[in-house]
């Protein structure tokens, strides 16, 4: 069975009532893949606006494997000391990362949070040598639209992270950059500026699943046309 981990900040955990881009990869890995699968990890929750906290499993689709290492308002900074005991707990095979936001916007610059990068598959490899991973980039986000400072730390880091994905890469252990979703707006494909609404989360899957499919033969490429429902 193939196991992947979703790892990510706010847009990974999403929040009571959605769907979250990780139910819309595994119902399109449950239409394209062949053999089994499943999420796994140390977390089911979503985070809770009300609570102001990680505490609800209130998903508008709540049938599907929800295990997930996604936390609100964590980064790179956060995850690479988790990462190692994790993995060992929960074995998997792919991790799926989608961090960096968090890291440049309250913690880290652009080459510092590379640093944690770096740190984050040294630790991830130290407990699962063949262990494969799919980094997405920053993507659009409102402060980058109007924080000229922040934007040029994102598209930095962006580039940094390119490059260690590369240097990082080995065939025991790949790295997949996978594509910023090119038609991503945040006026359209988020309900504030940074987190997806349904479309958004049928684009960031759609980022995920092309990387897989193009480079290793996972699934099939996304379907189109998927409604925002």
């Amino acid at each position: 069975m193939l196991r992947f981990m979703p790892v990510g900040d706010s847009m990974t955990i999403g929040s009571a009532g959605e769907h979250t881009w990780r139910h819309r990869l595994w119902r399109h890995l449950c239409e394209t893949y062949g053999g089994p699968f499943t999420f796994v990890g140390p977390r089911e929750e979503l985070y809770d606006k009300a609570a102001d906290a990680p505490v609800s499993l209130a998903y508008a689709d709540p049938d599907f494997p929800r295990a997930h290492l996604a936390g609100w308002g964590e980064g790179w900074l956060h995850m690479a000391p988790l990462i190692g005991e994790a993995i060992r707990a929960h074995r998997p095979d792919v991790l799926l990362v989608s961090l960096g936001l968090i890291d440049l916007g309250f913690y880290t610059n652009a080459e510092q949070t590379t640093e944690n990068v770096r740190a984050f598959v040294e630790a991830a490899r130290a407990a699962r040598p063949r262990i494969r991973l799919v980094l997405l980039p920053v993507i659009p986000n409102i402060r980058a639209a109007s924080d000229p400072a922040f934007s040029a730390q994102v598209e930095h880091f962006n580039v940094l992270l390119a490059k260690t994905a590369a240097d990082l890469d080995e065939p025991r252990s790949p790295i997949l950059l996978a594509s910023p979703p090119e038609s991503y707006d945040i006026h359209t494909d988020t309900y504030d500026g940074t987190h997806p609404n349904a479309r958004g989360e049928h684009l960031i899957a759609e980022a995920f699943a092309g990387a897989m499919w193009e480079a290793w033969g996972v699934g099939q490429a996304y379907a189109t046309g998927n409604e925002p429902t």
